[in-house]
């Protein structure tokens, strides 16, 4: 399944970049949907080429129940990052790849904070797969839409968190 998301942020691409490298950032994004943040390590200077490791448990609630009692109540997934040094403009882009603990998801996306005047457009481009035979791609389908959300609160709630930090 393809994921694909685009919005605009007033604000810069350093700004952006370094909110969603906060680690209290990504606190209230893990707890905001039901989950807790239970580490996060970034390895380099964000001003260049850097990578992040984020690892969250996540409430399986909104799952469906068949695929709850596979995998239990919570998730473990981590998040990794490898962001690339800002362009000329100051645009940017990483990689993320996600695994979920318990569950046979693989999810490749490439973020691009790309400079829009005085703001910053965030695109999001990735797949979901599933590596189960014969049911991988209803697991992967099932999955979409949520995995596409998570990965949109975090733009969704830098705005908020900017504005009130």
């Amino acid at each position: 399944m393809a994921l694909s998301a685009s919005t605009t942020l007033p604000h810069s691409v350093d700004r952006v970049t370094a909110v969603f490298v906060d680690e209290d950032f990504l606190r209230h994004t893990s707890e905001l949907v039901g989950g807790s943040l239970v580490s996060f390590s970034i390895e380099g200077d964000t001003a260049g080429p850097f990578s992040t490791t984020t690892v969250r448990t996540l409430p399986t609630t909104r799952l469906p129940e068949m695929a709850r009692k596979f995998v239990g109540e919570t998730l473990t997934v981590t998040q990794n990052e490898q962001w690339e040094a800002p362009a000329a403009d100051g645009s940017r882009s990483s990689n993320i790849a996600l695994k979920v603990s318990g569950a046979p998801l693989d999810v490749k996306a490439v973020q691009r904070l790309v400079a829009d005047g005085t703001g910053t457009r965030i695109e999001l481009e990735g797949t979901v797969s599933s590596s189960v035979p014969f049911l991988g791609g209803k697991i992967a389908d099932a999955a979409e839409p949520m995995v596409g959300k998570a990965l949109n609160i975090q733009s969704q709630q830098a705005e908020a968190w900017l504005e009130s930090h």
